[in-house]
């Protein structure tokens, strides 16, 4: 099965998911991928990686990642947050993390736990 998994970053966060899909490229290549505007913008343009955008987080893009979530269509979401800035769109973002929780999907908010994440995948990928 090839896993299927969502990548979102907040502003102050698109640097760090950059670097973590360069560490991870090789595994994300052989994974179907999609991601809010910009950061997929981003994994596109400096790590060469396949995304499916979609809009950005502001404007319903973390909805329609929630949306595909529902209808059983990602495995895992990397959701780099930035818990000091205030967001405009916070519910969106509450609605996202709860669906994680009420459809158990592993989410992870922070590079320690995307590490995590990420080398679970690609140890079960290898097997």
């Amino acid at each position: 099965m090839i896993p299927r998994i969502a990548l979102i970053a907040h502003d102050k966060k698109k640097d760090d998911m950059v670097a973590l899909a360069r560490e991870y490229k090789d595994f994300l290549l052989g994974c179907k991928l999609c991601a809010t505007g910009t950061t997929g913008g981003r994994l596109i343009d400096e790590v060469g990686l396949t995304v499916e955008r979609k809009l950005s987080g502001p404007m319903g893009g973390d909805l329609q990642i929630g949306s595909l979530l529902v209808e059983g269509e990602i495995d895992a979401v990397i959701f780099l947050r930035d818990p000091m800035t205030p967001q405009p769109h916070e519910p969106d973002i509450n609605a996202l993390v709860r669906s994680c929780d009420v459809h158990n999907v592993a989410c992870a908010t922070n590079l320690s736990t995307a590490h995590l994440v990420l080398s679970q995948l690609q140890a079960g990928a290898a097997n």
